[in-house]
């Protein structure tokens, strides 16, 4: 009986539910439906595919900066393109070519010029100086430069001339032809007697010509210079004449191996066997010996095999007999009142002493070689481009004036043209990261200066005080939000009543949307004018109101309980406003009194003493003071940065647990003690991140720091000196860049140095965050 009650009350519950609650329970009421299932999956894919595609997105932008960048680490790259036979006869001095490269020539010792076609190598014409002159040449020198090339020419009866070679483009209606033109100038004697003249160097512009030349006298060699002078006409080109010659025999010590004249016609060196460089600078009276120098006179072999010139004439290359290339260039050395040649660079050696040599016209590029190797160097980073080597030795060479193109000269005759592609020979880690000495510096140096104001101006594209600008300008923004920034996130977190929160934070955000060319222009014209003459007021009421604040801090916290109670609770900050106010108003007319107690500089001319931080600043630091400084950018930035940092800090500030903060509370901590023990500890990975935000958010800005600075690239860390950041680089440099241009890719280069700091930045803060997080989660 016992069994069949406990059956029957088995089947009564199964059919009747819960005995407890007398419910039917079905279980596919508890099954999810199958379109929530549906949307979960749609929606989990949606986020995933959403945070891959903001990475790939990322990514994507990365390379494509990157890739726009790689090609200024290539090197120069050197295809054959034509070999031509000349006849036998010919007996080369040296080949020359247009604009174009392709109605290259030779030239003869006696004058004779046979220009080439380079298409087929058929000779087109050929023109003869000699008859040209009516007059038997016995030296000729070729001054090359961009759109036209001059041939001084010597004769054996003591005479010269300056021969102008144009190429001149002309154009039918199917095709294009390069014409020759050249152009006699006058015959000059270089002195009253007809000696041969034997060795000829001259140089200039269209309206001065300098002549060096040696005259072979019976009783020895004579080392003569003189100038051609075209007066100013009112129509049309004035006249030439020649001016008074001057026999510096006496000046040169030994026989006269070489010279070369300066492309201004104003200053020309000397070289002598003995290995010995005479700088000679052309004042209006007549040549100077400035400087005697022996570049190789460290070295065991002293005899200087080649001395040319580097496209610019500011700097020689020289070589001696066991191939050692070195680099002497003209600056003003520390101490020195006058320009002279100094030791700069040194390259890689060459096989020998160079045999042959051919600069470049639109760069500090040049060729060199000894024998049948040639090479490709760079002069400004002292960097080797390309090498080559024929099957026989190079006896002359040149590089097209567009650097597009290279003729080398074997001795069979044989005219090789290659076609040269090198599009940034300037770039290299050693260009952008490392140390170069430039022309007419006398050290070497960080320098960015993208363009200059002559066409033989090279770039200087060091990121070194880029990135130095970028970390001086974060640097004074995060010195003045952090403090503000967190301890307001505190406050607002902890202490501030809800209804003032409910109005504190809005207002953060909103003043977070402001664009930041708006506080730029604020920065550049109010601020910066403002305080220019009133720095020290500036820095008083910097240290002044913190220290005000604290004392009255302090005080107010020990007044008797009795007295606080009339503070309603969370308006005690309405007691600072006075405080602050009157720590404005005492560091605006302390600033000027302290002014002229400590930062007084004495006039020589009024023998009198003035107080002015601007001068003072600069006397006794010896660094510039500027109106536009990071002073100004750093207060300005600062409230950039201020919202950001506030807004992610205390939203971390405010999410740290309630049973936390009760319990401190609970055990007898104050609320300012719960705050700094339990609060900030708790909370401190968001803001660690708070932090890394705001300080990519400064490394990143670009409009303050065009307006605000003197968008100067310098190295230091003046606090009232400007700088200039790689984001405003990339601002201001690539609208004026050319497209595909060193310049062009170098500002790539930047983006993708500053991505990487950023990138890096942030992979180290999630890091730090991470192990944060885990060291308070026990908390």
């Amino acid at each position: 009986m016992n069994s069949s009650l406990s059956h029957k009350s088995a089947t009564a519950t199964e059919t009747t539910g819960s005995p407890s609650t007398g419910m039917n329970l079905n279980p596919s009421r508890f099954k999810t439906a199958p379109l929530t299932l549906w949307t979960d999956r749609m929606m989990n894919r949606t986020i995933k595919g959403g945070g891959l595609a903001v990475i790939l997105t990322v990514l994507a932008i990365f390379v494509f900066i990157f890739m726009q960048s790689l090609p200024l680490f290539g090197r120069a790259k050197i295809h054959p393109r034509n070999t031509i036979q000349l006849d036998p006869s010919i007996q080369p001095l040296l080949i020359g070519a247009d604009e174009w490269g392709e109605l290259p020539y030779v030239l003869e010792s006696q004058g004779l010029i046979h220009f080439i076609s380079s298409a087929d190598g058929k000779t087109v014409s050929q023109d003869d100086l000699s008859k040209l002159l009516e007059a038997k040449i016995s030296s000729v020198f070729r001054h090359r430069r961009p759109g036209n090339q001059t041939f001084y020419t010597g004769t054996e009866d003591g005479r010269f001339a300056a021969v102008d070679l144009k190429y001149i483009p002309v154009f039918t209606k199917d095709s294009r032809e390069i014409h020759r033109e050249l152009n006699p100038g006058e015959l000059y004697a270089l002195s009253d007697k007809p000696y041969p003249v034997r060795l000829i160097a001259g140089a200039g512009t269209g309206d001065q010509k300098l002549i060096a030349a040696i005259l072979a006298a019976p009783e020895g060699n004579r080392f003569v210079v003189t100038r051609l002078i075209r007066t100013v006409a009112l129509f049309g080109p004035g006249e030439e004449s020649m001016e008074e010659i001057h026999d510096l025999t006496g000046e040169i010590e030994g026989k006269i191996q070489k010279i070369l004249v300066n492309g201004a016609g104003d200053e020309f060196v000397v070289l002598n066997e003995e290995g010995k460089i005479f700088y000679f600078v052309y004042t209006d009276e007549a040549p100077i010996l400035r400087q005697i120098f022996t570049p190789f006179k460290d070295t065991q072999d002293h005899q200087v095999v080649s001395m040319d010139y580097l496209n610019g004439d500011v700097t020689l290359v020289l070589t001696n007999a066991s191939g050692v290339n070195k680099l002497y260039s003209l600056f003003v050395a520390e101490g020195q009142p006058l320009r002279m040649y100094y030791y700069t660079k040194t390259l890689p050696p060459l096989d020998g002493g160079a045999e042959f040599y051919a600069p470049s016209l639109r760069n500090k590029a040049f060729l060199i070689g000894h024998g049948s190797s040639f090479s490709l160097r760079y002069g400004t980073t002292a960097t080797i481009r390309a090498k080559g080597r024929l099957d026989s030795q190079i006896k002359s060479a040149i590089l097209g004036a567009k650097y597009d193109r290279i003729f080398l000269l074997d001795s069979e005759n044989r005219l090789h043209l290659y076609d040269l592609t090198d599009p940034h020979p300037e770039a290299g880690w050693q260009a952008f990261m490392g140390k170069v000495w430039y022309e007419g510096y006398s050290k070497p140096d960080y320098i960015w200066q993208s363009t200059g104001g002559t066409d033989d101006f090279e770039p200087k594209l060091s990121f070194v005080p880029l990135i130095l600008g970028t970390l001086k300008g974060t640097l004074y923004a995060m010195m003045f939000a952090l403090p503000l920034s967190l301890l307001a996130a505190l406050y607002t977190s902890q202490f501030a009543r809800p209804s003032f929160k409910r109005t504190i934070k809005p207002v953060m955000e909103i003043m977070a949307s402001l664009p930041s060319v708006v506080l730029g222009f604020l920065a550049a014209l109010w601020l910066a004018p403002l305080i220019e003459d009133k720095v020290p007021s500036f820095l008083m009421a910097v240290t002044l109101i913190p220290l005000f604040v604290l004392i009255f801090g302090q005080v107010y916290s020990r007044l008797p309980a009795s007295v606080r109670m009339h503070v309603k609770p969370g308006y005690e900050w309405l007691l600072v406003l006075p405080i602050i106010a009157a720590g404005i108003w005492i560091s605006w007319n302390l600033g000027p009194a302290i002014e002229k107690i400590f930062c007084t500089v004495y006039d020589s001319e009024t023998n009198l003493r003035s107080a002015d931080f601007r001068l003072w600043w600069a006397t006794v630091t010896g660094m510039p003071f500027e109106q536009r400084n990071s002073l100004v950018v750093g207060f300005m930035m600062g409230f950039a940065v201020i919202p950001i940092i506030f807004t992610i800090a205390e939203d971390a500030l405010s999410n740290v647990p309630k049973s936390l903060t009760s319990a401190s509370l609970a055990l007898g901590a104050s609320r300012w003690q719960t705050a700094i023990r339990v609060v900030i500890p708790t909370a401190f990975p968001g803001i660690f991140s708070a932090l890394m935000v705001g300080l990519g958010r400064a490394i990143g800005e670009t409009m303050i720091v065009v307006m605000a600075t003197g968008n100067t690239p310098v190295m230091d860390f003046n606090i009232f000196s400007g700088m200039r950041t790689l984001s405003a680089n990339i601002a201001v440099e690539l609208p004026e860049a050319p497209y595909l241009g060193t310049l062009y890719r170098a500002l790539f280069l930047g983006a993708t140095i500053l991505f990487m700091m950023t990138f890096v930045l942030n992979t180290i803060a999630e890091v730090i965050r991470q192990k944060l997080r885990t060291k308070y989660r026990v908390l």
